[in-house]
């Protein structure tokens, strides 16, 4: 890849790659870089010339995943997450989106996983072997999911096969059974605030970022480039007990959801003593822990309709209005 590995991601990719196995398991909470070093993984299997740390970067194959053409290189992900990150779509999928015959999937299309079965059955076209890099894999559903096992288990030839995920209590039991599993390490703050800032964040951003996003450094760079006030995040817990709709305004649902779970799990820590993850203690008001157990709830439903609000304006006001009852609960 073009830009320097983080040194965390790095100190994982050289010990994966001292290690033998045919299938990975990248798991852990999302911004800790499983989509990144699931990648750098993948093209160190097919550099020409790979040392201990990794893949040349200059080599024919490095070039050719570079540009998203690498023969022996196949990526599974949903659709949408393939147009974000710069991947091509299949010709025919291309095809049906451009002409609006339905939208991008979000999910990993039964068809693209035995596309992939079938791409694991052939021969490598660069003798180095064959990849397969899956993405997030908790987007596939049981029936993809189940065109995968036994590849898995008995790859045919030379292929490897690398998953990440962000949410790995969500895949089957029989996918954890055929992979070795690697649990991506939370780097040290001053590691995430020196990245950050490599990334051409400020030093004063960067920190309440990263306190926002949880300590994950991906997850606080998404941040910046959402536009994130953080003033206004560290008035959120205020303003949504005083039932102040405003304080999620051109927040889609999805966002909306997220922070108010970011909220609800620190107060709730902090009800049991624990130190809060993502907003300041000084920011956040007393509730009763019975109350919070019940928004927690809330919000988890809330979670399983945020792809498809029937209305996400009166979404957003509804979500206010629990988060009010609940700070405003009594003892």
């Amino acid at each position: 890849m073009s830009e320097r590995l983080a040194p965390w991601l790095q100190q994982q990719l050289t010990t994966l790659l001292a290690q033998r196995g045919h299938a990975w398991l990248l798991q852990g909470p999302s911004g800790l870089g499983q989509y990144r070093l699931a990648l750098e993984l993948s093209q160190a299997w097919l550099c020409e010339t790979p040392t201990p740390q990794g893949a040349c970067g200059r080599c024919g194959s490095c070039h050719a995943i570079g540009v998203r053409t690498h023969a022996d290189l196949c990526v599974l992900m949903p659709e949408t997450v393939m147009m974000t990150l710069g991947w091509p779509l299949g010709e025919k999928a291309q095809t049906e989106i451009d002409a609006k015959k339905r939208k991008p999937s979000r999910e990993i299309r039964i068809d693209a996983m035995r596309d992939a079965v079938e791409f694991s059955q052939r021969t490598s076209a660069r003798g180095r072997g064959k990849a397969v890099l899956v993405y997030p894999a908790e987007r596939m559903n049981h029936v993809t999911a189940n065109a995968l096992l036994k590849t898995l288990e008995e790859p045919p030839g030379d292929v490897r096969f690398v998953l990440a995920s962000e949410a790995a209590h969500q895949l089957l039991p029989t996918i954890h059974s055929r992979c070795l599993a690697h649990t991506m390490a939370w780097p040290r703050e001053d590691a995430a605030l020196a990245w950050l800032a490599e990334q051409g964040v400020g030093v004063v951003q960067a920190a309440g970022l990263l306190r926002a996003a949880g300590g994950r450094p991906d997850d606080a760079l998404q941040l910046q480039h959402s536009g994130l006030d953080l003033i206004a995040w560290s008035r959120l817990p205020v303003a949504v007990a005083r039932g102040d709709a405003g304080a999620l305004a051109g927040w889609t649902p999805a966002q909306g959801v997220d922070a108010l779970q970011k909220l609800c799990h620190d107060l709730l820590a902090q009800s049991v003593g624990a130190a809060p993850r993502y907003f300041s203690a000084a920011d956040l008001p007393a509730t009763p822990t019975a109350a919070l157990a019940q928004w927690s709830k809330e919000l988890a439903r809330s979670a399983g309709m945020v792809e498809h609000p029937l209305n996400a304006g009166l979404m957003l006001e509804a979500l206010v209005s629990q988060a009010r009852k609940a700070l405003n609960s009594k003892p």
